[in-house]
This record gives C-alpha cells, structure tokens and sequence, in this order.
C-alpha cells in the first residue's frame, strides 16, 4: 500500500512538470509559422484582450455620467460640458466595441494561417521521417504505423493538430490579459482583497477545465482502437466498396448491429469516465467558488450605496462579473492545446520508432557507394544469405544459396511463407541479409549506391501501386527520370495491349485514374494489371535489366495467369527476369524453375528435369494440377 501512495504522489508531481514540458513543446513548434505572422497574432491576441477591459471601462464611465449630463442638458442644453464629455466616452466605448469586432475575426484567421503553416512543417516532417529509411522495415512494424496512422490522421483533418495547439496556445494570451486587465480594474475601484479572490475562483475553475481535459484526452486515445474499427464498420457501410456484397448476401441487419456494438463499446467508457472526470469534481470546484465569490459580491452590494460612485460601482460588477465568465471552457484553445500536442508527439514517437530501424535498415551508401552500376552479366547469386525480419527469432532464410542466370527466366515458387517476397526485397535492398550477401557477377549489390542499384530493377509487386494520377504518370513512373518521353510511353502502353481501352478514355493518356478527379476514370482489375506491366516495361526501356514480377496476378485464374506470363515473358526477352509465383503449372515455361521450402533452396531445374526427379516440385505440381482438374471438370 506504501509503495503504491508514493508512485501515485510521484505521479501527481510529475502532471505539473509534464503540463510546462507540453506547453514548452507547443512554443517551440511556433517559430515553425514564421517571426512575423506569430508576432502579428500575438499583438492581435493583446488586442483581443485589452478591448473588453476598454469596453468596460469606457461604459462603467458613461453610465457614472448619465445623471450629472441629463441634469445638465436639461438646464442648458446639448452644449454644455457634461454633455459633450458623456457624448466623448459614449464614442470611445463605441470605438472599442468596433475594434473588437474587426480585431476578431483578423485574429481567428491568423490563427488559421499559423494552424496551416505548423501542419504543413509537422507534415513535412511525418513525411520526411516515413522516407527517410532507404528500406520498409518501419513501415512494416505495427507500433510505428499505429503512431504514423494516428498522427496523420490529426494532421490531415486538423480540427485538432499541432498547428491548431499553436493557435490555441496564443488565443490564451487574449483570455488572461483580459482577466488581468479586470482584477487591475478591480484592485484600483474596490479592493485587491476581492480581486485576489476573484481571481482565485476563475483559476480553480480553469484548473478543473483543464486537468479534466487533459484526463479526458488520455481516455479517449486509449479508445482509440475502438475508434479505429467503428469508424472502418461506417466507411464500410457507406461506402459503394462492399455494397453488392451487403445486399447480396443479406448483411445489412448484421452490418447495423455490428456498428452499433462498435459505438456503443467506445461510448460505456466515455460515459463513466466523463462522471467520473466532470461531474464530482466540478460540483467541489463550484462549491469552492461560491465560497469565493459570494464574500465578494456581497462586499460589492454592501459597500455599493455608501463607499463606492456609481462608475466605481459598474466598474466592479462588469469587471467582476466579466472575470468570472473567464472560468469556462475555451473553445479556441482548450481542447487544440490538449489534443494537439498529442499528434505532434505521435508525429516525434513515429520519427523515434523508424530510427530505432536503422541498426537493421539497408544502409545508404549514396555518397560512399559507387554511384556507376554495371549491368550484371553473369549471375546474382544469393551467397550463403541468412534474414530474419526485425524482432522475429524466426529466419525467413538460414544459409540461402540461390543463383540467378542474366539473360534469362527464373521462376521462383513455393508455398505461402517460403519467402518468395522476401526475396524480391533483399534483391531490390528494402532490407538487408543479416548474414551473407547478394552479389551481382561477384560484387556485393551493398557496394552500390542505392538508386543507381534499383534503376536496374523493374519490379510488379503483388500489391502493385494504384496512383491517382494520369494514365501517362501512372506508367511513367517506372523510370520517373524520363517522365517527358510520351513515346515511350505509348509504346509500352500498345505493347501491353492498353491501346484501345486508353483510346476510350475521356482524356486519353492525361485521363486521371479516379473517378472523384475531374474528368477521371476507373480501370477494370486486368487493364490496372496491365498499367504496371507498361510500368515495368518503361523502365526496362530505360535502363532496369532485372525484371521481377512478385505474384500480381494472383487473383487472375490458372489460364489468365499463364496468359500474362505468356505475354510478359515475350515483352521482356533478353532481360533478366524473375516470376514469383505459388502457382506451378504457369511457371513451366521459365528456363529455372527453383522450389523454396523452410527458408532453403529445396530443388532447382527446369520443368522436365524436375519432373523427371519426381521430388517436391513434381509432389506439389502433381496436386495442383490435380485440383485445377477436378474444378474444371466441375
């Protein structure tokens, strides 16, 4: 029990340094925005501040007057002084007002820009921190994708993102001016005594604001899981993606239910922690300033009548009564400064978690490394080559020794998991052997610069990239160096066969391949499968010599996938070429066929010498055929 009161007393010290330590983040963010827009939104925030104070002043003043000017413009008219100095106040009061209604709004758009300018920086630097690994380990860690997902997510909407805490932190700057501009107010018309207690209400009721805001948002990130699915389960509802399948196997019902089990999982604790957060301490805060302000208010009507003028008097109630409106939420900056941080140190634990890759990343060696890369001529060969991927005991491959002829077709197969995929990284160097080394005609590909290395490589990954861009770019982008060569582009596109469906297009090759983009287009699966075929094409035309397809039709039946094959392996003859496949019986033509089994090479040869060998190969082929046989037949 001991132990367990001093940890929650380290804990409740600790809230004070953390609050300072985020604020200290929220200014060091600021210079993000630029000197002078910051400047001119702090001097509007001042403004914002000292306007009502203006205001209440210049009324309490006017109303003191009233009496002594109708008296006096009732015995000589609207010319005498009283008058004229009732009319001068009434017209600085106004002038306040005015400002502050053109001040306002000036003010919440600086704070937007400032908004904007900060998440275009933060932005900058959750992108920058994504690419800067030369390979994808990062990216392919769940804890790091769940801080790049929730960080984007913030800055991409940004209701409630760095930039806006940085407007928000600003914002406050108006709110305790202008508390402090009432307490003055108070202090010299009344009593110090009562500005002090004041003040001491409006911070105890800031202090519940904000220490239950901060709980709150500490609630609502642990939710954010839950979050997560509910918002998946409505996008999946809404959305056209899945709405043949609702209707046509009946999944409305099960599809309402499911999002309202989803909501109802995040709401439960939303509702007992917001009780448990807002409800009793804010009746001991109210408790709390009542025992503060009613002192002082009565004060106020006791002495009214006998110490106090009449402006002296409206000078205390309006200032009273305006400093404790100051102890509500503040919209402009409450939840900004308490949420936004939050992505922002999401967008640093991002950055943090991808440099603790870099021990396992491939290194870039773009200034070390040999910038000239020669094409292969003999063999890659996969020498003695031991991986695992980072924080995994189990090793994908143990002692690989796998060569690959130029020149000519390699097929790769093996069941899920072999590491057929692996394979194709280790040789485009998203990761690196942890032992071994994969050589080019005897020199490490790691010798290497990074991009001259993988201009060599054409590659078509299972889950080949669908740009929202022009048809042109999308098949450009294989050799993005020669994005100018239209020729180029056409060519491969007619060589795949895309000619006519391009011709059909409502803006030929610049037709953007999104049906939300003006004037844009969706493709048919085959037709995309053909856009990253042209892809490989055109950087084969552009200098690749390795062209590595990693399974992008496995969703294409057995003779549709054996046709693509067909066609590719004739497009691309004399290159170096690599078919990644589970699939045997579409393979058969590749000059090696190598069979991968627990992380080793189980078998190498070509169709009929491993047929003739009646080992794995011929095992695993014998039952897809089998299977592909009795479908037919069905």
């Amino acid at each position: 029990m001991e132990s367990n009161t001093t940890a929650k007393r380290r804990r409740e010290r600790a809230k004070p340094r953390e609050l300072i330590a985020a604020r200290w983040r929220i200014v060091q963010l600021l210079p993000r925005a630029g000197g002078g827009l910051v400047g001119a939104l702090t001097l509007g925030n001042l403004a914002l501040g000292v306007l009502p104070v203006a205001f209440v002043v210049a009324t309490s003043v006017l109303l003191g007057r009233v009496p002594a000017a109708v008296k006096a413009a009732a015995a000589h008219g609207l010319h005498s002084a009283a008058w004229h100095s009732l009319v001068t106040v009434f017209l600085l009061a106004t002038a306040a007002f005015i400002a502050q209604q053109i001040v306002a709004p000036i003010v919440t758009a600086l704070g937007e820009l400032v908004a904007r300018r900060v998440d275009g920086e933060v932005f900058d630097e959750l992108m920058a921190a994504s690419l800067r690994t030369p390979g994808v380990a990062a990216l392919e860690d769940q804890q790091a994708l769940d801080e790049l997902r929730g960080a984007a997510g913030q800055l991409e909407f940004g209701f409630q993102s760095p930039g806006q805490a940085c407007a928000g932190l600003l914002a406050l700057i108006a709110r305790y001016t202008q508390l402090a501009g009432y307490a003055v107010v108070i202090t010299v018309a009344f009593s110090w005594l009562a500005a002090t207690g004041l003040i001491v209400a409006v911070l105890l009721f800031r202090y519940g604001q904000r220490g239950g805001l901060r709980k709150w948002t500490g609630v609502r990130f642990s939710l954010l899981p839950g979050e997560r699915k509910r918002t998946y389960l409505r996008a999946l509802a809404i959305e056209p993606a899945a709405g043949k399948e609702i209707r046509v196997f009946g999944l409305a019902d099960w599809l309402k239910a499911t999002v309202r089990q989803a909501h109802m999982d995040v709401l439960m604790p939303v509702w007992v922690e917001r009780r448990r957060l807002y409800l009793w301490p804010f009746i001991w805060y109210a408790s709390w300033g009542l025992t503060v302000g009613t002192p002082v208010f009565a004060a106020i009507g006791a002495t009214g009548t006998h110490a106090l003028t009449l402006t002296d008097f409206m000078l205390v109630i309006q200032a009273s009564l305006g400093a404790v409106r100051l102890g509500e939420y503040y919209p402009e900056a409450d939840v900004a400064t308490a949420i936004g941080i939050r992505a922002y140190e999401a967008v640093r634990r991002f950055a943090a978690r991808v440099d603790t890759f870099a021990a396992v990343e491939p290194v870039g060696l773009t200034k070390a490394g040999s910038s000239v890369v020669a094409d292969p001529r003999t063999a890659i060969h996969f020498d003695a080559v031991t991986f695992r991927y980072p924080g995994q005991e189990r090793a994908i491959f143990d002692g690989l020794d796998l060569t690959l002829p130029v020149g000519g077709c390699t097929a790769i197969v093996g069941l899920n998991g072999a590491g057929k995929t692996t394979l194709v990284k280790l040789l485009a160097r998203l990761h690196d052997p942890v032992s071994g080394a994969v050589r080019a005609d005897g020199v490490d590909i790691r010798s290497y610069a990074m991009d001259p290395w993988r201009a060599k490589l054409a590659v078509i990954f299972q889950d080949y990239a669908r740009y929202e861009a022009s048809v042109a770019d999308n098949i450009a982008f294989g050799a993005i160096a020669s994005r100018d060569d239209v020729p180029g582009i056409r060519t491969a596109a007619e060589a795949v066969g895309l000619t006519s469906a391009i011709e059909t297009l409502p803006r030929g090759l610049d037709t953007p391949l999104a049906r939300h983009m003006a004037g844009g287009a969706e493709l048919s699966g085959g037709q995309w499968q053909r856009v990253a075929l042209a892809r490989a094409l055109f950087a084969l035309h552009h200098g690749a010599r390795i062209v590595v397809l990693d399974e992008p039709t496995a969703s294409l039946d057995v003779r549709a996938e054996a046709t693509f094959f067909h066609e590719f392996s004739e497009l691309t003859q004399g290159a170096t070429t690599l078919l990644i496949s589970h699939r045997f019986s579409t393979v058969r033509n590749a000059d090696l066929i190598v069979v991968l089994e627990h992380g080793r090479v189980a078998e190498q040869g070509s169709h009929d010498e491993l047929l003739a060998r009646d080992g794995r190969y011929a095992e695993l082929f014998r039952l897809q055929a089998e299977r592909f046989s009795d479908e037919v037949s069905a």
